[in-house]
């Protein structure tokens, strides 16, 4: 309230300035006022575009008068979303009818394109929030939300001034058309045809025909996304509007190539990717939830730093719940819930440990490794680190919130956990051995920490492996970094039952 006070004296010193609003919120005592154009009321403040900018006022405080003020009894909720069209169009319709139906409201889609759906409360008949989604390009995008005409933005970048909430996964993976003969990729093949130095099949163990890029426009957040790995634009010749012209271009182009998400697929066929030392990549749902997966495509709703109406809070608190996962499964997006695997269902993992061993790994590092994941799953929660440092990344961070909140839950009350510590193989096997168990050991202290009503018996135990069980190629900083992680795995606990 306290920039409220000050741009009233303002504006009753310079009454002329408050003309032509459509709203006037005076104090109660009524010593102040101040005049602006409403951009929205939830309830609890109000929020007005002045001649001094936007502002936040409680409306426990203040009076409001003009054409524009809301029935402060039951107000209506107007959330608008903007951004990119495919995960906006394909996430937002199911998402908005879960919530709906976990808050009790009856649901009714939007009656046209640009129309809302509404949430009606079913005892009074009474609308209770009208939500929307436009499709914008990022930049048209974010000065939408900057502007005030809209809430929230769907996007798979960040911004640097705007607050992101992680809402679904999706996995970037190279499409070809159906009867292209070519068998997979490699990252690195990957990266030079994306860059355009590659521009014949040959070159990549096809047919002597020339390769044409297809690709989305370089506004897109799909084309940004790209851009961000490669460290430049991607030199694609065809370009496409959206991700369904995309999949649709490519699958009708015998010698034609992309990079898509996992869910737009459409007619096209997924290469298969391997990195640099032929370490197959698989875009699968665990491996993607775990970071295995190196060319991940995440879905943020991006917030502005400002107070956001109150259905909209509620909405974003909504996408933790199983409810909300279960709605992102079905708009056919990764969602975030945890999920185990049997670590006897990847083969894989074992073979590279095989291959990958070198000279200082012994026969007894492997048997040991063997033994502690038989009958063993591994749950996709992962930690991995920035680079250089022992300190994890953000989204290890989720990870581990995630993580303390399910152990005070007991949901791992007949599990017996571990934190199993693994590093890159550059440098001696000694120190790497003894780095997997120092990161290990600071996931564990920082769980601690994260979930203090933990009984000491419930939390993991660490087991450190070093540069045993590669994930990736250590030829390359991609793979190094896959390689330095602590993984969680669950047991059969045998203990007897705690009450």
């Amino acid at each position: 309230m306290v920039g409220f006070w000050r741009v009233a004296v303002f504006a009753a010193l310079f009454p002329c300035l408050a003309a032509a609003q459509d709203v006037t919120l005076t104090s109660r005592d009524g010593a102040l006022a101040i005049a602006g154009t409403l951009q929205g009321y939830d309830g609890e403040f109000f929020r007005i575009d002045s001649a001094y900018g936007a502002l936040t006022v409680d409306a426990s405080g203040v009076i409001c008068d003009g054409p524009a003020c809301p029935d402060l009894t039951a107000p209506k909720a107007v959330i608008r979303l903007v951004g990119e069209a495919d995960a906006g169009g394909a996430l937002l319709p199911p998402l908005i009818a879960a919530f709906a139906k976990a808050r009790g409201l009856v649901y009714a889609p939007p009656s046209a394109a640009d129309a809302p759906a509404v949430l009606t409360d079913p005892a009074t008949n009474k609308v209770l929030a009208e939500i929307s989604f436009r499709a914008f390009a990022p930049e048209a995008a974010r000065a939408e939300v900057k502007a005030g005409r809209a809430e929230l933005m769907v996007a798979s970048v960040t911004e640097p001034d705007m607050g992101a909430k992680p809402m679904a996964l999706d996995a970037l993976v190279p499409i070809v058309a159906p009867d292209n003969p070519l068998p997979g990729i490699s990252t690195l093949d990957l990266a030079k045809v994306l860059a355009g130095e590659i521009k014949n099949w040959k070159d990549i163990g096809g047919p002597d025909m020339p390769l044409v890029l297809h690709g989305l426009t370089p506004d897109s957040d799909l084309a940004r996304a790209l851009s961000a790995r490669l460290g430049r634009d991607s030199a694609a010749t065809e370009t496409h509007a959206d991700l369904h012209s995309l999949a649709e271009a490519v699958a009708k182009d015998p010698w034609g190539i992309a990079v898509t998400g996992r869910a737009a697929l459409g007619a096209a066929r997924a290469l298969p990717l391997s990195d640099s030392c032929g370490f197959p990549l698989l875009p699968n749902p665990l491996a993607v939830k775990a970071g295995d997966y190196p060319l991940t495509l995440p879905v943020y709703l991006l917030t502005p730093r400002r107070r956001l109406p109150l259905m909209a809070r509620e909405f974003l608190d909504f996408l933790a719940l199983p409810v909300a996962q279960a709605a992102i499964a079905k708009g056919g997006y990764i969602d975030r819930a945890p999920e185990s695997q049997p670590m006897t269902a990847d083969g894989l993992r074992l073979i590279n440990a095989i291959q990958g061993a070198g000279e200082e790994t012994t026969l007894a590092d492997l048997k040991r490794l063997v033994d502690l994941m038989d009958g063993a799953d591994r749950l996709s929660l992962t930690f991995r680190f920035e680079d250089g440092t022992s300190e994890i990344d953000a989204t290890s961070a989720e990870n581990l919130t995630d993580l303390a909140r399910l152990i005070e839950a007991g949901v791992f009350r007949n599990k017996e956990l571990v934190l199993a510590g693994f590093s890159d193989g550059s440098g001696a096997a000694k120190a790497n051995l003894e780095l997997s168990q120092q990161r290990a050991d600071g996931i564990l202290a920082a769980l601690k920490a994260a979930a203090p009503s933990a009984p000491a018996g419930a939390l993991p135990r660490v087991e450190a492996f070093g540069e045993a069980l590669p994930l990736a190629c250590d030829e390359t900083a991609a793979g190094r970094r896959l390689n330095r992680r602590v993984e969680l795995w669950l047991k059969p606990s045998f203990k007897p039952a705690t009450p």
